[in-house]
């Protein structure tokens, strides 16, 4: 009996040890964010209230256009998180500066390559038989976005850098200021001044680009001085192998950000599309918000070769590549079962606040009681998602996660919303229900994978990728 209270007492010490290292870097990474994509949440809301068309159009580029080019340079920049966790937990600091740099150089090239997309998105919704009117308003819009596209080439990879080394406290609370800015210039652009969307969206650029100035500032002014020791031709070095893991882990990632365009596009193609495209993207924006929480926390524990895949978890962070770069198999596991249990906790919490509140909830985002009443219609299945967002976790390489998400979205979820949407005429609710078949299938898989993940195997690889790759200090200088 002593044993086994002894062992209780061992493992509480444990879970409450590992809580305080998750939380070290997950505070940070939630606060970040959350408030990051919370200031397109509230775009959306000061706009909603402007006209209903601007809300649907709105919807259009940001779920379908923003979460294209953020999810590729998301999945992108994933490379960088994992190569500077694993770095930094094997000592090697001086590289971390350099594999921040190579993806500025692959991110900045993609970020190019996706300029077309908002340049001509009017003309790609009409091609897709969007209705004119809101194709058209879309189209204007997302010019709007080009500097938002570059705010994410390198936002996104300085807060990987920074919070590799522990250091992502400084991108919270310069997120968190921005996002009080962001609301401050929306109320006065649009609410008192009357801008419209150039007040809407010019209030947003001036906030994103807040922080992206204050991370040039942090690290430019000597607070990194380990690991970031100037500009060095050695990021044109190795850039290919880099690039490809890039490239798999954005495709895995977008296979998931894609599922809920496409589902959007459907959306749009029923009856009084302007409804359903306005409440179908409020649902989601209130479910990515919520996954942001989620995902936030589980920034803070990051596998090699293992990547966020759906918006729901994903074991891939910041915890579990330190415990890899220093060969520990054991502890990383074990901080990937801590950080599964306190974001399911999230993911309960929010559920019964979705139940509750639906309806208070649309009218945050719209005036219009038909879009309301559209919204509250979908609380029972919302309230599911969002629990799902916090249940969720997956684990792989990205090639098998990039099947996982091929099968159980676009080969289950998708055919099963068609079919309930349109056939069995339950519109946006039946593609609701086809979305989560899908999540659900995927769900079940990644948890056999994540159950028969070989964490010694992982440890071995995170060895011999950072033998691969890395460069000794004097190889650096004189790269």
């Amino acid at each position: 009996m002593s044993g086994e209270m002894e062992e209780s007492e061992d493992l509480k010490w444990r879970v409450w040890a590992e809580s305080k290292k998750l939380w070290r870097v997950a505070f940070p990474a939630m606060l970040a964010r959350v408030t990051q994509y919370g200031m397109f949440v509230i775009t959306q809301g000061f706009i909603g209230h402007i006209g209903e068309v601007d809300l649907a159009a709105y919807a259009l580029i940001q779920i379908i256009a923003i979460r294209f080019a953020n999810g590729i340079l998301l999945g992108m920049s994933s490379a960088t998180e994992t190569l500077c966790g694993q770095a930094f937990g094997a000592r090697q600091y001086h590289m971390l500066g350099i594999y921040l740099q190579r993806s500025w150089i692959i991110n900045i090239g993609t970020g190019i390559i996706l300029l077309p997309v908002f340049i001509f998105s009017g003309s790609i919704f009409k091609l897709l038989r969007e209705e004119t009117d809101i194709a058209n308003r879309a189209g204007y819009i997302s010019l709007w976005f080009i500097p938002i596209l570059f705010f994410f080439v390198f936002c996104l990879t300085i807060q990987k850098f920074l919070q590799a080394q522990l250091k992502n406290m400084i991108v919270g609370w310069l997120s968190a200021a921005a996002f009080v800015l962001h609301v401050l210039l929306s109320w006065i652009f649009v609410s008192k001044l009357d801008l419209g969307i150039p007040g809407a969206m010019g209030a947003m650029i001036i906030s994103s680009w807040f922080i992206v100035i204050g991370e040039f500032v942090y690290l430019f002014g000597g607070w990194c001085p380990n690991t970031w020791t100037g500009f060095s031709t050695s990021a044109f070095v190795d850039l290919l192998p880099i690039l490809k893991l890039s490239i798999s882990s954005g495709v895995m990632l977008c296979l998931e950000l894609w599922y809920t365009a496409i589902l959007v596009l459907l959306a749009g193609y029923m009856k009084n599309a302007t409804v359903q495209i306005s409440a179908f993207s409020i649902c989601l924006n209130i479910i990515a918000w919520e996954f942001m929480l989620c995902f936030g926390f589980l920034a803070a524990s990051r596998a090699t070769e293992v990547h966020k895949i759906d918006a729901l978890l994903f074991l891939s962070s910041v915890r579990v590549a330190n415990e890899l770069g220093r060969g520990n198999a054991k502890a990383a596991k074990f901080s990937v079962k801590v950080a599964t249990c306190t974001t399911t906790c999230f993911g309960i919490f929010f559920m019964i606040i979705c139940l509750v509140f639906s309806r208070e909830i649309a009218y945050l985002f719209t005036s219009d009681e038909e879009v309301a009443e559209a919204v509250t219609s979908l609380s029972v299945l919302l309230s599911l998602s969002v629990l799902l967002n916090g249940v969720a976790v997956g684990a792989g390489r990205q090639s098998v996660v990039a099947y996982i998400n091929i099968g159980c979205y676009y080969l289950i979820g998708v055919p099963v919303g068609i079919v309930l949407g349109y056939v069995v005429d339950l519109k946006i609710n039946g593609i609701w229900i086809g979305m989560l078949l899908g999540v659900v299938m995927q769900v079940l898989v990644l948890a056999y994978v994540t159950w028969k993940t070989n964490w010694n195997e992982q440890v071995n690889m995170a060895s011999e990728r950072l033998n691969k790759w890395l460069l000794t200090p004097s190889e650096e200088s004189n790269g």
